[in-house]
């Protein structure tokens, strides 16, 4: 856990939210539109936007451009935006920039011309190589296609590639899931991103749950899938630094993702993204019309924020902490807050221990395995002792 208080020379990350999908997959809740039309009206605002955002002297080090799925963008698009963040961010020479791929919109050429523009880090939305797996999840490639995109990252030149992989589906059994593991490992990615299928309201596939289409997979065999995912990983020699992350090393964890769980600040950009330099937490309208309304008008798109006191900031610290395997660092918790960690919450953290949900020792508390599964409910009871 870094200190969250920021100072305003410290350097930034920029998160840049692309709302444009071919067509919404099953399970996304992210905010994206079909009308691809609107892209150079969006290009526009988001220029815009981005020059207001900047307008204070920023200096960013890392650039992450999410989805939606960026690569329905021309390269040139794509190249304007990198282009706009140097001018606008002050971005730094050695900043990590990543961009989100779809295996099924993204070409060789097109690889190609993103390591050109300067991206240095490749995110690639595969979810699975089980071609079954991916028609459930409505998702428009598939496992070839999703070979296909790494092999062309690769001869791209990308040294840095992140797979994501979504496992828990109906019926999923460890073999499947290993099948998964297995194919992602042996291409050989500095990064993996192994979520549990989640179904959020308002999406389609959690219609069909609530209609009784299909039976969501028991936490048990859920719990048993995690489990797994740790120690086959741990083998493979990668570092599970968070609790659905994995890097081969430390040196290629996602410098960007970790600005979010450290609290440090960075800026969002677009329709629904969010943006923090604490104590002030913004989000912008989750609406695209409503974007490019306020930026017509030479308004920042905020949809509303909020400030976090004392203890708001405390929750934060615990639950952003204790995701990450560096857990809770007791000198920075008590320069923070001036609270001694172990002492405050000494109750909770002695039967945690003997449950076996987290370990301690003279410079830290951070979670087991085993404990990363009720992190929910261990940050919960923390936050009942907090007064």
């Amino acid at each position: 856990m870094v200190n969250p208080s920021t100072s305003s020379n410290q350097l930034v990350g920029i998160y840049i939210h692309i709302p444009f999908c071919q067509s919404k997959c099953q399970y996304c809740d992210f905010y994206s539109v079909t009308n691809l039309s609107l892209i150079p009206n969006y290009l526009n605002a988001l220029e815009q936007e981005m020059k207001m955002a900047g307008a204070g002297g920023v200096r960013a080090d890392t650039l992450y451009i999410g989805g939606g799925t960026p690569s329905v963008l021309t390269p040139r698009q794509v190249g304007n935006i990198v282009d706009w963040a140097a001018a606008y961010f002050n971005l730094e020479p050695t900043a990590e920039m990543t961009l989100e791929i779809n295996p099924a919109t993204a070409t060789a050429r097109d690889l190609q011309d993103y390591a050109a523009f300067g991206f240095n880090r490749l995110n690639i939305g595969v979810q699975s190589f089980n071609d079954q797996n991916l028609t459930f999840l409505g998702r428009r490639h598939n496992a070839n296609q999703a070979l296909a995109a790494v092999k062309a990252g690769m001869d791209a030149g990308f040294t840095n590639i992140g797979l994501d992989l979504i496992f828990g589906l109906p019926e999923q059994s460890p073999s499947s899931w290993k099948n998964d593991l297995m194919q992602a490992i042996r291409l050989a990615p500095k990064h993996l991103a192994c979520y549990i299928l989640s179904y959020e309201e308002h999406t389609p596939l959690y219609a069909d749950l609530q209609a009784g289409r299909f039976v969501a997979l028991s936490d048990l065999r859920t719990a048993d899938l995690f489990r797994m995912t740790h120690d086959f990983l741990s083998a493979a020699g990668y570092e599970h630094y968070e609790v659905s992350n994995y890097a081969h090393g430390a040196a290629w964890r996602s410098k960007h993702n970790q600005k979010y769980w450290n609290l440090a600040p960075y800026i969002g950009l677009g329709p629904s993204a969010h943006g923090c330099r604490l104590p002030v937490r913004w989000w912008n309208h989750r609406s695209l019309a409503n974007y490019m309304d306020d930026l017509s008008k030479n308004r920042l798109p905020r949809a509303d924020e909020e400030h976090l006191n004392e203890e708001q900031l405390m929750i934060e610290a615990l639950y952003l902490g204790l995701r990450q395997s560096d857990g809770i660092i007791f000198s920075e918790f008590q320069k923070r807050f001036n609270t001694d960690f172990k002492l405050y919450f000494h109750s909770a953290l002695d039967r945690f221990a003997a449950e076996g949900w987290i370990e301690m020792d003279e410079r830290r508390c951070h979670l087991t395995i085993e404990g990363m599964l009720f992190l929910d409910h261990i940050v919960d009871e923390l936050v009942e002792l907090i007064n």
